[in-house]
């Protein structure tokens, strides 16, 4: 155990995390020449197009140093603040962190974020300075930035480059030296705690776990505390390149586990799993529960993959732990699924791998956010669709969620930053220098504002120098009402939102007007309406294509033209009654752009 070290590497989005793995994987010699490629821990597609970590990587490096050889665990974190669940994960697993800041960027908000994360689970931090090769590098600036936040002194920190390697050495002699080994009995019952996993359709599930007290052996009968399950080991082994079996796992390593389980739902992450004959008092504390913060509604284009759906969702669960989801049915769309996730981004990631990995062909409802809402007999709903809003008149009030949100940013961008938050209903808490150059913005503002196009409007008036993160802070009340959409006097409940009062007329409005756009011209007039209850805010109408009914008349009476277009009138009313608009899928695409 004194010669193992578990660590994390925590940093802002596209500061360099994945390429300095790469480093500590070469200098390591963890995996063979033939193997190795850039960002070699980025094994999703998804995540080498985007340029981004989504998923947390371990992989197990020996090294030796001063004579000693030494077993290194390290985890590769995602930095964009939708997947700060899965941050939250890799640090309970862990002693230590290196915390990387790029030397031409500075701080940045998720910097900031991931530094408390880490602080609040007790971890030993490293401070590092990435990319220093670069043309833009101050370092100097950085160093008294790190040494503000941290409260480290100016010889802690380490330069380095991910690129060139620079630095590499000095990293490996502070993981070494200045991160404790794991604590942990190795007597004592088992204590291993489940904080990844993935699903194998040879093998199953496999479950990523640190063992914290005791040891797990191949043939061992398990027990997984919260779930109940009883299984044998099958498989036990390290983490390397690909999965190594050994015949044990000892106190304060890191390894997986293949018992043959199927079903997903059996294995939970953050679960502990200790012995049948031999088990643990109590499980591990102190692992975060996912908080979903975005809902929407995700349906299978046909009706018929309903059962594949909730069959790939159920895989995606295992590997993404933060990915909540239960069944809904919509009259426009049929059957499907109302999925929790952490942001917008999320959102997008988990459409696009249900897309390629699972080859699902899936239609998103417009993202909404979860509501309180106290009826007038004194009862409470939690609402996460708007289609399950009760009548107003049986509602005392609603209560929508609150954030509070940090942006990092230079000082020129401060009034068009002001401007955005205040558009988006929030409210100034703090302005503080954190250096010259740079500023922290704190505001108060409804999460449903930053749903649709905060993040990118941000970047695109801070011209990508704004960095943003955010946090809950609860429930607070609102003037929200339930917009509805109308197509041919029918409502439409997958187009049905919550808004604010003072809101609803624009938005109304525009969503008239790009469903105009986008619903094909029937042989009738389609009217489309935004309402709110029975007031209709906000109409535009689809006129009817129109068959020339009197092309045979080549002459005669005008009485007999009359008669045919009477005729067709009739015809065209009695349509109207009766017919159904077919909304297309790019109607519920075009919906999450309306601002483009």
């Amino acid at each position: 155990m004194e010669n193992i070290r578990n660590f994390c590497i925590i940093a802002h989005i596209d500061h360099g995390k994945s390429t300095l793995a790469d480093r500590l994987i070469e200098t390591t010699k963890a995996i063979s020449e033939r193997n190795m490629m850039d960002t070699v821990l980025d094994n999703m597609d998804l995540e080498r197009e985007r340029g981004i970590t989504i998923k947390s990587h371990a992989i197990q490096m020996d090294f030796a140093w001063g004579g000693k050889q030494y077993v290194l665990n390290l985890i590769d974190t995602p930095g964009h603040v939708d997947f700060s669940y899965e941050v939250s994960r890799s640090l309970a697993a862990c002693e230590g962190a290196l915390l990387l800041v790029d030397a031409s960027q500075g701080i940045q908000a998720q910097t900031i974020s991931n530094l408390y994360l880490a602080v609040d689970q007790g971890l030993t931090i490293i401070p590092i300075i990435n990319k220093i090769d670069m043309a833009g590098a101050n370092p100097e600036l950085v160093e008294d930035q790190m040494m503000a936040l941290v409260g480290c002194k100016r010889e802690d920190i380490i330069r380095a480059s991910g690129r060139t390697g620079e630095g590499v050495d000095k990293i490996f002699d502070a993981i070494i030296n200045r991160l404790p080994a794991p604590k942990g009995d190795p007597k004592a019952p088992l204590r291993a705690l489940i904080f990844d996993s993935m699903f194998n359709s040879f093998r199953g599930v496999i479950a990523y776990f640190r063992v914290m007290d005791g040891e797990l052996h191949k043939n061992d009968k398990v027990h997984f505390v919260n779930t109940g399950a009883n299984y044998v080991a099958d498989e036990v082994g390290c983490l390397r390149f690909d999965l190594e079996p050994h015949q044990s796992v000892k106190t304060g390593d890191v390894g997986y586990i293949v018992t043959g389980v199927k079903n997903a739902k059996e294995i939970k992450v953050g679960d502990t799993i200790t012995l049948v004959d031999n088990p643990c008092k109590e499980g591990i504390h102190g692992f975060e529960d996912v908080k979903p913060m975005v809902f929407a509604g995700i349906y299978p284009l046909d009706n018929d993959d309903f059962s594949d759906l909730r069959d790939s969702l159920e895989k995606l669960q295992l590997n993404d732990a933060s990915l909540v989801w239960e069944p809904e049915t919509s009259i426009a769309l049929g059957f499907g699924f109302r999925c929790g996730f952490l942001g917008l981004l999320h959102l997008e990631i988990v459409q696009e791998r249900l897309e390629r990995e699972y080859d699902m062909s899936i239609l998103t409802t417009v993202p909404q956010v979860s509501y309180n809402c106290y009826l007038n007999d004194g009862s409470e709903l939690i609402i996460h669709n708007p289609a399950d809003m009760p009548d107003l008149t049986r509602v005392d009030r609603l209560e929508e969620p609150y954030i509070r949100a940090q942006v990092i940013t230079k000082p020129e961008y401060i009034g068009s930053i002001m401007s955005l938050c205040m558009d988006k209903r929030g409210i100034l808490i703090n302005q503080s220098y954190l250096t010259e150059d740079r500023v922290e913005l704190v505001f108060e503002m409804p999460l449903a504002e930053i749903v649709f196009d905060f993040y990118d409007r941000l970047k695109s008036i801070s011209r990508g120098y704004a960095s943003f993160d955010y946090h809950p802070i609860g429930y607070r009340p609102g003037d929200l009402i339930k917009l509805d959409i109308l197509l041919n006097a029918e409502q439409v409940d997958a187009f049905s939102t919550m808004i604010h009062r003072s809101k609803a007329e624009d938005f109304g409005r525009k969503m008239c007007e790009k469903l105009k756009e986008i619903i094909p011209r029937q042989m009738f007039m389609i009217p489309i309406q935004a309402a709110i209850g029975s007031k209709i805010i906000a109409r535009e109408s689809i006129s009817a294509m129109r068959k020339d009914v009197t092309a045979k008349c080549y002459g005669g009476d005008i009485s007999r033209k009359r008669k045919l277009l009477e005729k067709q009138k009739k015809g065209k009313k009695k349509m109207r009654q009766f017919g159904r608009v077919e909304v297309p899928q790019e109607a519920f695409i075009a919906v999450l752009k309306l601002n483009d």
